[in-house]
């Protein structure tokens, strides 16, 4: 593949099923060597997105190239170049954890040497290789997960589609694949992701938002947290008389607009948390306690905002 060029470029991708769009003009590029997830919802069109890219559907509109070729064209030799794990485990339950993978190996034309040495290589990158005697259908299925992780990179791909890996796996085994997918990255590889857990957003290097078959946002996690917000947050908690209090913000505002004015009424005096939004949080901060003089100011905190805000905002501004 030249250097430079996108892993996968999608233009103005739609796809219906009858009279019904469940993709509806999506754009996408990918670059090399990075982790792209796309985050939505069950039924938003991640899985069918994810067919057309490994070539099994073909768009009803638009264009799609996956290194350098529409995917559902791919010869056998550009499909070797690409791997694929899905949501369900799609092996044999009668052979052991070494046998598939074996078989696996064999329909990429590994062979001898070479196949021994990555089969090993990969269980023991999965933490299986001591698992490897034992039958797929008495391995736990956090283990399952982790084999079909092992078939799909068994044969060193360029790049790597992964459906919904973590779906219904406790937080310590999803942490745990994601710290697999930074190493396969860390090798070169490219990885396009489908998840629904907002959160994971902030694992990728770049992420999309899919809602009802559209892209309703795409780009880096800060970047996506500046597009929620309309900059970055500082967050303040204020004492003192709520009109005085008003006063001191109106002169914030030259330098980040308020948002967010909330009395707290548990706190048995008059205390109020402040939002503001500014395009540089840092470099706001000293002008901010300037404007606020006389103002008793009980904490000054520049929050992370949760990924699931940073969704629900974006979401909100595309319906």
């Amino acid at each position: 593949m030249t250097v430079g060029m996108a892993a996968i470029e999608a233009k103005d991708l739609t796809k219906r099923f009858g009279g019904t769009a469940i993709l509806r003009g999506v754009d996408i590029s990918v670059a090399r060597g990075e982790i792209f997830g796309l985050v939505g919802p069950s039924g938003a069109g991640k899985s069918t997105l994810l067919r057309i890219l490994t070539g099994s559907l073909t768009p009803t509109e638009g264009t799609v190239k996956v290194l350098g070729s529409p995917p559902s064209e791919f010869k056998d030799e550009e499909r070797r170049r690409v791997g694929f794990m899905p949501q369900g485990f799609v092996l044999y339950d009668s052979l052991s954890v070494q046998q598939n993978l074996n078989f696996v190996a064999g329909l990429y034309d590994l062979g001898g040497a070479e196949r021994r040495r990555r089969v090993q290589e990969v269980l023991e990158f999965v933490e299986l290789w001591e698992h490897r005697r034992k039958a797929a259908r008495n391995i736990s299925g956090g283990m399952r997960r982790r084999l079909q992780l092992a078939a799909a990179v068994v044969h060193e791909p360029e790049l790597l589609f992964v459906d919904e890996p973590t779906a219904s796996l406790d937080p310590t085994l999803r942490r745990r694949f994601w710290k697999e997918f930074e190493q396969i990255r860390k090798g070169g590889r490219t990885i396009f992701v489908t998840t629904q857990y907002v959160g994971e957003a902030e694992l990728c290097d770049r992420v999309g938002f899919l809602v009802d078959g559209r892209l309703v946002a795409v780009g880096t996690p800060r970047e996506l947290k500046r597009q929620a917000f309309g900059g970055e947050v500082v967050q303040l908690t204020l004492a003192g008389d709520p009109g005085h209090i008003g006063d001191c913000l109106k002169a914030v505002e030259s330098v980040g607009h308020v948002i967010e004015i909330r009395p707290d009424e548990r706190a048995g005096e008059a205390v109020s948390h402040v939002r503001l939004i500014s395009q540089d949080a840092d470099a706001a901060l000293p002008p901010v306690m300037e404007a606020l003089d006389g103002a008793e100011v009980r904490s000054v905190n520049l929050p992370t905002p949760s990924f699931d805000e940073v969704f629900f905002r974006l979401v909100k501004e595309h319906r």
